[in-house]
């Protein structure tokens, strides 16, 4: 049985959702384009830079470390 380990974009995904917040409200609160967030969450940008991902841990109130270690 292989774990998979979850991808940045679904534990984005994850942590918006419990903060009942929509992809547009996280992109204007971390300074990213709409575009960028939904590309992560979908996987179609599966490394975003540390930059992007430094805004949207501090938009959703949380360490980059915690948005890393999802596992």
């Amino acid at each position: 049985m292989s774990k998979e380990k979850t991808t940045i974009g679904e534990t984005i995904r994850k942590y918006r959702l419990q903060k009942e917040m929509s992809q547009d409200k996280l992109s204007k609160l971390a300074d990213v384009a709409f575009h960028t967030i939904v590309k992560i969450e979908n996987g179609d940008t599966p490394n975003p830079t540390i930059d992007t991902v430094k805004k949207i841990a501090k938009a959703l109130n949380m360490s980059v470390d915690d948005l890393l270690d999802e596992k």
